[in-house]
């Protein structure tokens, strides 16, 4: 290994002077005082549990519980040279009921089949890597809504969980989320999101309005306010009129899962609100506690969906012609792994 630079040591250092002490307002407030601040203002703090083999049983009598994850992976190299495969998966924890897989490609090469994606951009005269972001956000979380489709459909499970927040399949998908919906809401199939990287900033505003953070820190997302505050098992449920997501039709909580001082982020839908706290116990109980914080069913469909950089290669290489696939989309940098 090389000796590292003293240059980019210093950097380094730097970059952490800057951090501590822009968080350091945060650090300094004890964490009971954190607690007491978040129910006088944001919402109620309560313990979950841990669900009974026979609650258990009742979910695998009733249809069982599916989750939904998608993958996507590009080969090539600068644009409109590249590749994007795209991969969804809906499985259910029943053994006997048959995987749900949809797949869809993109490549700028042929931007003729992507025209009515185009058109669903609503926006004057968009630039290439608008069109580019927005067609790779569409088809990804498309390709997610498609195999959850299928899943109520032809698997009629209790539960859908899906790897992420809901609101994401509004904004990228409008038309497939308003299906799963329907279906979701008419077959009484409980639709939720599991959350990890969460993007939410509805603590921070409150305490920066209430002036509880001083200078004002309303920027700070709520994973880095609720770090290490929540006990294992501990779910915060914020008062609607705080949550925007509550506007969309979406209603939502933070629950700390495992050992991780990580929260996790629950989405479920308005109509099915009464569900909420149960979803609560059951992400609890399917999360192992040395984990990251998500359900142990959602991290193996994340594996089995995953498409790697050796499939990739492996599906180009045997199914492209050589002469295509040299031609267009093998770069300089990826000559190197031919």
């Amino acid at each position: 290994m090389l000796e590292i630079d003293e240059k980019l040591k210093n950097v380094v250092f730097e970059l952490n002077d800057i951090l501590r002490e822009k968080y350091q307002n945060i650090s300094n407030i004890d964490i009971k005082d954190i607690k007491n601040i978040i129910t006088e203002n944001v919402g109620n703090i309560r313990k979950s549990r841990i669900l009974s083999k026979n609650e258990l049983k009742e979910y695998a009598e009733n249809g069982g519980i599916v989750a939904v994850d998608g993958s996507n992976n590009k080969f090539g190299g600068a644009y409109p040279h590249f590749i994007e495969l795209y991969q969804g998966l809906a499985k259910n924890s029943l053994k006997n009921d048959a995987p749900i897989i949809e797949v869809d490609f993109y490549t700028p090469l042929y931007m003729e089949r992507e025209s009515e994606i185009i058109d669903k951009l609503a926006k004057d005269n968009p630039t290439k890597v608008e069109i580019d972001s927005f067609i790779k956000n569409y088809k990804l979380s498309c390709i997610e809504l498609k195999a959850a489709i299928g899943a109520a459909e032809k698997l009629n499970p209790k539960v859908i969980m899906m790897d992420g927040s809901l609101i994401r399949y509004k904004i990228e998908c409008a038309d497939k989320w308003k299906e799963l919906k329907e279906i979701c809401n008419e077959k009484d199939i409980i639709l939720i999101g599991v959350v990890k990287d969460i993007k939410t900033n509805i603590i921070g505003t409150i305490l920066s309005e209430k002036e509880y953070l001083n200078p004002p820190m309303s920027f700070l997302y709520d994973r880095e306010l609720l770090y290490g505050v929540l006990d294992i098992g501990e779910l915060l449920i914020p008062e609607k009129k705080n949550t925007p997501k509550y506007e969309e039709g979406l209603s939502s909580l933070f629950i700390r899962s495992s050992k991780s001082p990580m929260i996790t982020g629950v989405d479920i839908l308005s109509s099915q609100e009464s569900y909420l706290k149960e979803m609560a116990n059951l992400v609890y109980t399917l999360t192992p506690e040395n984990s990251r914080g998500i359900p142990l069913w959602i991290d193996i469909i994340d594996k089995e969906v995953r498409i790697s950089d050796k499939l990739m290669l492996g599906l180009l290489d045997k199914y492209l012609d050589r002469n295509i696939l040299e031609k267009l989309f093998v770069s300089e940098r990826s000559k190197r792994t031919l």
